[in-house]
């Protein structure tokens, strides 16, 4: 959210966790009558206990695709969410966002340039919602005045909301705005207020307009109540959430946001806050759903982080990420007919080109990582290896050439992103970041890194089992990234993970099966996205991209590269070549030979003689002796497509928004190729 004019008190006990409610797209059953959402019964929160064990029965698989945005305040999606949100909703996916504040900060919409006019939350809260409804009926292809149908919904516990709904050509939007305060009767932050502290009501602001007209009062309980009725209502399969555990700032007084971070952490702290209710109730509704685990895929994104790395959006990319955000401003000499104003006033124009803050200039995932780890079977099948549900699911190449069903390996609640490595035996291990406590209300909050071992190659697995985690301090510990892992030649496997500290720290199983105590390699400061290959030299390196220089590891610690451009996303290594884009460029940095042609945008991934990424306009693209071939339009992916060399030729799979995975093999004769999608 774009609140850097409100200067708000710390949030005690916070540590600086952040919670954004994604919605998904509603259901094709609603009607101008108020939907109902069932009162959801209240079960104990996520707490710190041995992860969920494989059942090995068929899993739940997403059907007709619907995301699902969870956010802290109006704006958040277009700052942190976009260009994924905008690139879903072009392809038909319907979306729902649910914005949990009023976003009335102070109640001045300031237009700059002006005196600031007096202070009207009710009204402020308006103008933003108002806003919102433009931004989206621009992106639908519709005027941005178009009419919107709003009615109220009744939630669990009684709670009243507005749903604003637009549809065009069969695309659809909905807007289900919570409207909570952003500040408790005291003058602390609401939201952060509601996660930490028993017993606590806070009051919804009634807003101009609006058709729900009396005030509400959530508690900790009535909040996940409301999330989860509303996931249990929509089913979702792509749920976006911002980021629960944002990054310590070291350097608190010289890089810090002061009117818009809570101190010692990168980002707002209604942000962090629901974020952690978000994860809260998706845990809860993955616990508890009738039917077992529902079939969701789920993206954080990182919110004010941006402000503190290195710009990773091109030109192209970026004006189109803005553009969104302009009717979202608006002006106050805009005819919207909302009598309490059209937009967020500072938010107009050129502004989100020109802010100082730079939010809008990049988009990071808290999770990074491919989404599907990709493995040979014996027989040289493939087999995939991903989340879903937040548990862990297989899902092996048929006969036919695609993924069949998935079947279920537990573990959960595990983030989206999984590590693998390869034994020297053919078994495989997985590896994820486990959410083993969430709990609120000064209950636990720990992360920790477990694995999963394969019996025999081909076969099935063991028992998960935990790892820990690099850092003995809980607040720290929420920090860690996503686990990769690299078999060296000896056989041992070399586990990394970056830390608290923005370094790394590593574990190494033996080849009698036993790991490693956790070790600090130090090193960084780098974003997380780790990359471990076995080198030309038949060494174990690591790389990550930090904010002066591509940094750089082995198993013993830092070894520094030098004279290479700054990266804004991962590195890829390959061929003892490394891949990557440089600050707000398209075009693909290659070390060590001659200039690749590769336009885009994001992190590439490089196997072989191959090259995996996205062109600016989002598509699939893969690059092999010099030539580039698309996937087809209609191959909508989620952040982290893998990339196998076989001895079929190029593999490349990931996940769609309906939470269902796909297979390409780039076709020499076509340039195109064939993407198998179940």
């Amino acid at each position: 959210m774009a609140d850097g004019g409100e200067r708000f008190p710390a949030a005690p006990g916070v540590h600086g966790r952040r919670a954004v409610l994604i919605g998904g797209t509603a259901v094709a059953a609603a009607t101008a009558a108020a939907l109902v959402v069932h009162t959801a019964t209240t079960a104990p929160p996520a707490r710190a206990t041995a992860p969920s064990p494989a059942s090995g029965r068929p899993a739940a698989q997403g059907d007709h695709a619907l995301l699902l945005q969870v956010l802290a305040h109006p704006d958040d999606d277009l700052y942190f969410m976009n260009p994924d949100t905008s690139q879903a909703v072009a392809t038909g996916v319907p979306l729902v966002c649910v914005y949990v504040t009023a976003g009335e900060a102070d109640g001045v919409n300031k237009i700059p340039g002006r005196p600031h006019p007096p202070a009207d939350k009710s009204a402020y809260a308006s103008a933003r919602h108002q806003g919102l409804r433009q931004s989206y009926a621009t992106q639908l292809g519709l005027p941005v005045f178009s009419g919107w149908r709003t009615e109220v919904t009744t939630l669990a516990g009684g709670h009243q909301a507005e749903v604003n709904t637009l549809e065009h050509r069969g695309r659809r939007v909905e807007l289900v705005f919570l409207d909570l305060a952003m500040h408790t009767p005291a003058g602390h932050m609401g939201a952060p207020a509601l996660w930490r502290e028993r017993g606590l009501p806070l009051r919804t602001v009634v807003v101009d307009g609006s058709p729900v007209r009396r005030a509400q009062m959530y508690d900790y309980d009535g909040l996940v109540d409301a999330l989860v009725a509303l996931f249990e209502r929509y089913r979702p399969t792509l749920v976006h959430t911002l980021d629960p555990d944002p990054d310590i700032q070291h350097s608190d007084l010289r890089t810090r946001i002061r009117d818009s971070e809570q101190p010692g952490f990168s980002d707002h702290a209604d942000h962090t806050a629901v974020a952690a209710f978000t994860w809260a109730a998706l845990i809860r509704w993955s616990q508890t759903a009738a039917g077992g685990p529902p079939p969701f895929a789920a993206t954080a994104f990182r919110g004010y982080y941006n402000h503190h790395w290195p710009e990773n959006l091109p030109e192209a990319v970026l004006h189109a990420k803005a553009a969104h955000l302009m009717p979202y401003g608006a002006a106050p000499d805009w005819q919207c007919g909302n009598p309490s104003g059209c937009g967020d006033y500072n938010v107009g124009g050129d502004r989100p080109l020109t802010n100082r803050k730079g939010w809008v200039r990049s988009t990071h995932y808290r999770y990074p990582g491919p989404r599907i780890a990709l493995a040979q079977e014996p027989d040289g099948k493939l087999n995939g290896y991903g989340v879903l549900g937040m548990r862990a699911v297989r899902w092996r190449e048929t006969p036919q050439g695609d993924f069949g069903r998935p079947t279920d390996l537990g573990g959960g609640p595990l983030a989206p992103a999984l590590g693998s490595a390869t034994l020297r035996d053919g078994r495989q291990l997985l590896l994820g970041l486990r959410l083993a406590a969430l709990e609120g209300r000064g209950g636990s909050d720990l992360r920790e890194i477990v694995v999963l071992e394969q019996r025999a190659p081909g076969g099935e697995f063991g028992a998960w089992s935990g790892l820990g985690n690099p850092e003995t301090d809980p607040v720290r510990g929420r920090r860690i990234g996503v686990p990769v892992a690299v078999t060296a030649r000896d056989g041992q496997v070399h586990l990394f993970v970056r830390d608290a500290d923005q370094g790394i720290s590593t574990r190494v199983r033996g080849l009698d099966g036993r790991w490693s105590p956790w070790r600090g390699l130090g090193g960084g400061p780098v974003q997380d996205g780790l990359t471990a290959v076995v080198g030309e030299d038949g060494g174990v390196h690591v790389y990550a991209p930090g904010r002066d220089a591509v940094h750089h590891w082995t198993p013993e610690g830092p070894a520094p590269l030098a004279g290479l451009p700054v990266p804004a996303d991962a590195v890829a290594a390959a061929g003892g070549r490394l891949y990557y884009r440089t600050p707000a460029s398209s075009a693909l940095t290659a070390t060590a030979g001659p200039p690749v042609d590769f336009p885009g945008y994001g992190p590439v991934t490089a196997d072989g003689p191959y090259l995996l990424g996205r062109d600016t306009g989002g598509t699939l693209q893969l690059l092999h002796r010099g030539r580039i071939q698309r996937a087809a339009r209609d191959l909508v992916t989620l952040d982290g497509p893998a990339l196998r060399a076989t001895p079929r030729g190029p593999m490349a799979a990931g996940l769609s928004p309906a939470a269902r995975p796909w297979l390409w093999r780039p076709d020499s004769s076509t340039g195109t190729g064939t993407a198998r999608k179940i």
